[in-house]
């Protein structure tokens, strides 16, 4: 998983792209503007820079510029016209083939560029719902046919943390205004992604609760330490591979065994892990599960 995936069939380019593979085609023979290779059997396959050059082809195409226009571009013409219009234009549909070229170039520059873009015309958590999760969910495609390495997702993700963060300190600068719970949130031992408990993070400041960050990885026995001190602490927990060895169920278990828990002290729990697992036994009446974060901010 960690050799990025260098030869392309016509199909990932479309995949990628969205543009059909029989418009691909046609482009190519018109216009010259990929040229794929063959292998030493003849099958034929595009590199990375064809996959980027259709991005940006997609894009610009998109807005409104004709494919004769423009295949007369050289490559760096082509870079060129893409920021042009992306800083002067946005990118409304082709927002997510700019993220994608953002990661697949490494280019922060073009990253905050469309992401500005957006914040011009909505609200961070529009962003959040209506673009970045499902980008998300195309970055958890490519990664299912090895079109992408960890660099490419830690790159992306982490400049999406960014600006989670960025928006929650934004809030931070107000007092809690509902006093009645405070939440704790946390991810399992050996369990790192948190894009999700980070944006829950940002909702439940935003609905005017204090919210407690704990980040990844933390003990059940820690979370003991934190009632020590209110007395009124709702914890959540957000597990997508973690716990792994043991079943959630059996997780659940060593929560209710390791920090005492009443109707001022509940334990939620969300993510992944929480939907595949079958036939869970809530016999606690104080850990309560969740399917999605709008779940969640549902009971507040």
């Amino acid at each position: 998983m960690n050799n990025i995936k260098t030869e392309f069939t016509i199909k990932d380019l479309e995949n990628f792209s969205g543009v059909k593979a029989h418009t691909i085609r046609i482009w190519e023979k018109r216009y010259n503007l990929l040229k794929p290779k063959r292998t030493d059997s003849n099958i034929r396959f595009y590199d990375i820079f064809s996959l980027q050059k259709l991005l940006n082809v997609s894009l610009l195409n998109n807005n409104g510029l004709k494919i004769s226009k423009i295949s007369d571009l050289t490559d760096s013409q082509l870079t060129v016209k893409v920021r042009e219009i992306v800083a002067k234009k946005g990118v409304n549909s082709q927002v997510s083939n700019s993220f994608k070229l953002a990661m697949l170039n490494f280019d922060e520059n073009l990253f905050n560029v469309t992401y500005n873009n957006l914040v011009a015309t909505s609200s961070f958590r529009e962003i959040f719902k209506n673009v970045f999760l499902p980008f998300l969910d195309d970055i958890g495609l490519l990664w299912q046919v090895n079109s992408i390495t960890p660099a490419h997702e830690h790159f992306i993700t982490n400049l999406i943390k960014q600006k989670i963060h960025l928006n929650v300190e934004r809030l931070q600068l107000s007092q809690p205004t509902n006093l009645e719970k405070v939440f704790v949130l946390y991810l399992p031992l050996n369990e790192i992604h948190e894009l999700g408990l980070l944006y829950l993070h940002f909702e439940l400041i935003l609905h005017g609760y204090q919210s407690i960050y704990l980040g990844q990885s933390v003990p059940i026995s820690n979370l003991v330490d934190v009632q020590k001190v209110y007395n009124s602490a709702f914890f959540i927990s957000y597990l997508t591979v973690e716990p792994s060895k043991i079943t959630v169920n059996e997780y659940l278990d060593k929560v209710k065994n390791e920090i005492e828990l009443n109707s001022d002290n509940e334990f939620w729990v969300v993510g992944r892990k929480v939907v595949e697992a079958a036939n869970l036994n809530l016999k606690e009446k104080h850990i309560k599960t969740f399917n999605t974060i709008n779940e969640i901010l549902s009971q507040l």
